[in-house]
Order: C-alpha cells, then structure tokens, then sequence
C-alpha cells in the first residue's frame, strides 16, 4: 500500500527563522526546497513524522527521536502528519563533537526539553521572554553532551547504488506488503539471490530482510502519524499478525505502536505549552 503524496506548497507552511534555529509548521506531505548549510543542525519533530532525505539515504525522525546532519550535506525534509519540526544549528566548535555524517539519536526527556524550549517562542514572539546568548550556549552544550551520551538509532533507511537494489527498492516502497522473497525480486529484475544478497551487504550494511524491516517501519510510522490504528498498519506494511507487527516496531523504535501514538499526543500538546525562562547571562 503507497503512502507516498503529492508534496504541499511551501505557502502552505508556517515558518519561524531566526539566525541560530528554526520552527517550521508542515501539514502532512509538506516537502522542503532540497538544500545544504554551512551550519551542521539538528531535528526534531515535537508532532507528526518527519523523513530527512541526504544522498547518504532517509533518516526518519519520529517524536522521540533527533536527527544530525553535518555541515553542507544536501538535504530535503518531509512531513508525515501535520508535523511540528524544529530545528537547531550548532556552531562549527560544538558540531565537531558530533558525527560527520547524518544520524538518528534517542531523543532523552532532557534533550527534548532542551530543544522545545531553544526553539520556543521566545525567539519568534517579542512578548515571550528569551534566553541571553550565554544561556543559549549552555543549553546547545547540555543538548550536545546529552545526544552523544544517547544510542544511535536504527533509523537510518540507506540508498541503494546498484540499479538492481534500487528497483527492488522502488517496488517496496510502492507497495510495502509486498511478502515476495529476494530470489523473487532477483528473477523479476535478472540478478541471483547470491548476488543481491551480497549487494544488500556491501552498500547497505544489513541483510535484505532487514532492510525490509527497515523500510516497513519506516511506512508505518508515517501510517501511525496519519491517525492509522495498529491493525491497519500491520497490514498494509506486510505483517501477517499485529503482534508481529508490534514485535518488529518496538525492536526497531523502542516502545510499542499504541505507546508511541500516545507519545506523540502528549509531546505534540507539551510542545504548545508556554514556557517560563530566565534570560539572565
């Protein structure tokens, strides 16, 4: 089942930009101009799903989950569900503690805090109070030091090279419930088992099946964003049963479907929650 839209006008999306981060308000299948920076920035989603797309592959950031990409690599977000991302750039001394390539990490009770109040309305809204520039440094630092302390996450869907993985993965992404075995994909598209086997290895470091793994949750939490309940999803993203829809979900995320959908809500509101500041140095 396709979950693939068209994207939405950027006139669609309400955006707050100020010189060391951002907040912008994508309805679901918002999709940014493809771009790059000369500042390594973080995101998060405080509601919805977000994709960030590089050449290295998709990263997807759901609502417990903060996403790196380092400095001039071209990239382009997507929104899956009226989504709520915010955005952090780090100067180049606290970016080099960071990886030099995108990553996906556990975003920490503390990280979240961190990055909703660096990106609250104080920055946009002359009526909020904001933090000083020294206090902003402080929390970038806390925010730093909290990721790198955090798991990085299985997150990350890479991009096939090989036209033959590419076509494989052209025809799952369009239709995820897709059961077929890689020596059924291999005679569809020429190549051996033995051959994509060893693609599958070599340029995405994982075996087909889980990349599969991979590319369904990826689906379903775009599903899940969408207000899908948990047997829908299961179904249309190929598992037989819920409950080993929920098995592979959670190995991959970290909590179950119905936990994360419920995590979302109560994020999305504490998102829109004012909050006090002390903007002393």
């Amino acid at each position: 089942m396709p979950v693939h839209r068209q994207p939405r006008r950027s006139s669609d999306v309400t955006s707050h930009v100020w010189p060391s981060g951002g907040r912008h308000l994508w309805p679901s299948g918002g999709t940014s101009a493809t771009q790059s920076h000369a500042r390594g920035h973080l995101v998060y989603a405080a509601g919805g799903v977000l994709a960030v797309h590089t050449e290295r592959g998709t990263s997807i950031v759901p609502a417990n989950r903060v996403a790196w990409t380092p400095a001039e690599f071209t990239h382009q977000h997507r929104a899956h569900g009226d989504t709520d991302m915010r955005i952090v750039f780090l100067a180049p001394s606290v970016a080099r503690l960071m990886p030099d390539r995108p990553a996906v990490f556990l975003a920490s009770d503390l990280a979240r805090e961190v990055v909703l109040a660096l990106t609250g309305p104080g920055n946009y809204d002359d009526t909020t109070p904001g933090y000083s520039r020294s206090a902003r440094a402080r929390l970038v630092r806390v925010l730093v030091e909290e990721l790198r302390e955090a798991d990085e996450q299985p997150l990350h869907l890479p991009e096939p090279q090989d036209d033959r993985l590419r076509a494989i993965a052209r025809m799952l992404s369009e239709d995820p419930s897709d059961n077929a075995t890689l020596a059924e994909f291999g005679k569809a598209i020429g190549a051996s088992t033995r051959t994509l086997s060893r693609l599958f290895r070599s340029e995405l470091g994982m075996t087909f099946y889980e990349w599969r793994t991979q590319l369904r949750v990826y689906h379903a939490l775009v599903l899940l964003a969408d207000g899908h309940d948990t047997i829908h999803t299961a179904n249309a993203c190929g598992w037989a049963n819920p409950s080993g829809f929920i098995a592979a979900f959670t190995a991959v995320v970290g909590t179950t479907p119905g936990r994360y959908r419920t995590s979302r809500r109560t994020t999305a509101r504490a998102a829109q929650l004012p909050r006090v500041v002390n903007s002393s140095g």
